[in-house]
């Protein structure tokens, strides 16, 4: 039995979570790479949760996805902040 890659359907809205210590410039930082990688992206949609100890911070948003480089450049951008631990 093989396991064959899944193959993603673009455009789709596609949800995306990013992981990064509490911080009050996280959230404004995390949607300005965003805007200028998905821009128009549903801002009411946006999802904030704290962790239980407070420490960390997720932000879940979702967009629509044009391509499989449109990802990777969104992913790159998000790390590049400094701010992000982890790209879901």
């Amino acid at each position: 039995m093989t396991q064959e890659s899944v193959k993603i359907e673009f455009p789709c809205e596609y949800p995306v979570k990013v992981l990064g210590r509490a911080r009050a410039d996280f959230q404004p930082v995390i949607l300005e790479v965003f805007e200028l990688h998905a821009p128009g992206f549903d801002a009411e949609g946006i999802q904030v949760r704290a962790s239980s100890g407070g420490r960390f911070t997720s932000i879940t948003v979702t967009i629509v996805a044009t391509g499989p480089q449109q990802l990777t450049s969104l992913h790159e951008a998000l790390m590049e902040t400094g701010l992000v631990s982890m790209v879901l």
